[in-house]
């Protein structure tokens, strides 16, 4: 596999984390946009662009571009990233009450009598000697920065002055306890209004805690803190209106046999590299091929005026298969999926402006079904 499709694996991985750009309110839901390489403890909040930590607690952030702060080997255990190449790490159960959380601002409020789905993954880290059995999902009006690195009860949250407050408690049967894999946490939420920072962590004391030994978790490597611990790794948080998944999932049709432009989806000159607004079409288009499993796509290339007939060849063939590796990448059956590249020889604009090439620089699809297509 070449450098540049390997780019291309990457980017619709990023990109996948942030897919559905007007659905997920989460702005950075992998821990994608970090600012550098993750270099030393407890730096969460230096680390990244869009998260914080809403208490003097030191929360970790961990990147594959790392070395301490690594993966998928770290100082608290091992584990590869759900999505993308970071996560985050923190105690949620420690020695007096300490606690570390993450905090993040939605991209937009949450409407008052609309029911919202919240999910994020974890896995419990090796050098942990507790497992918890529930979890905490808070969500304010205001940012939080408090002057405490212990939990954040229901009592101090009620006396923070002009701020209102919805904390809701996840349950599991049994307990987040493995380490191996990453454990899915949902619950679904009718909110109050106004809400716009969302925090995770565990709200409890210790004494309130349900906790119990995890078995066959591994030897404990070193670590920050002393005594006994809870330290669990979190990745692919999602905060969705349940009114547009359910929108999502039903997705309108599309006339079979038509040539159809993916309209936000363009190329910079001279590269095939999807840019950040591409992703809401190629999801639209899956869901629609998920539920409709008789239909194949053909995905066509095409390129600007600019450069020699092979290389513009080349360039639209591996933008149309940027496209097809992020169907199969959300799940598409590769057998369903046909790409090809034309070049420039099939123009839908002028090439004489910028504008009018941008346009050229695209890829169209046709869906039909499964006997109409045919390999290029």
């Amino acid at each position: 596999m070449s450098k540049r499709i390997k780019h291309i694996l990457i980017v619709c991985f990023v990109l996948l984390g942030s897919v559905a750009i007007a659905q997920n309110l989460v702005v950075d839901p992998s821990f994608e946009a970090l600012k550098g390489c993750p270099r030393n403890l407890s730096n969460f909040n230096f680390d990244l662009k869009y998260w914080s930590t809403p208490t003097r607690g030191t929360t970790d952030y961990f990147h594959t571009c790392g070395e301490r702060m690594g993966i998928p080997n770290n100082f608290n255990g091992f584990q590869r990233a759900k999505s993308g190449n970071g996560y985050a790490g923190l105690y949620l159960f420690a020695p007096q009450d300490y606690r570390e959380y993450i905090q993040a601002q939605l991209q937009d409020t949450l409407v008052k009598g609309e029911k919202y789905t919240i999910s994020f993954y974890v896995s419990l880290a090796e050098g942990s000697d507790y497992a918890l059995y529930e979890l905490g999902v808070l969500f304010t009006e205001k940012n939080l920065s408090l002057p405490t690195d212990k939990n954040l009860s229901r009592a101090q949250l009620g006396k923070i002055r002009d701020q209102s407050y919805y904390l809701v408690e996840i349950e599991k049967k049994g307990s987040f306890s493995d380490s191996k894999k990453w454990t899915k946490v949902s619950t679904e939420i009718t909110a109050k209004g106004g809400e716009r920072y969302i925090t995770i962590g565990n709200f409890k004391d210790n004494a309130r805690s349900g906790r119990v030994k995890p078995k066959n978790i591994g030897p404990k490597p070193k670590r920050k803190q002393k005594g006994e611990v809870a330290y669990y790794y979190i990745d692919m948080m999602e905060v969705r209106s349940v009114n547009e998944v359910v929108a999502q999932n039903n997705p309108q049709p599309y006339t079979l046999d038509k040539t159809h432009v993916f309209q936000n989806l363009l190329f910079g000159f001279d590269n095939f590299h999807l840019l950040d607004s591409s992703m809401a079409d190629v999801q639209h288009v899956y869901e629609y091929l998920r539920e409709n499993t008789v239909l194949s796509i053909t995905i066509n290339g095409h390129t600007d005026s600019i450069g020699t007939v092979p290389y513009n060849l080349t360039l639209s063939n591996n933008r149309a298969r940027a496209v097809a590796d992020c169907l199969l990448k959300l799940g598409l059956p590769k057998e369903r999926i046909v790409w090809q590249g034309h070049g420039g020889k099939k123009p839908i604009a002028t090439n004489t402006t910028k504008e009018g090439r941008q346009q050229n620089r695209r890829v169209e699809f046709v869906i039909s079904e499964k006997k109409q297509i045919q390999k290029p």
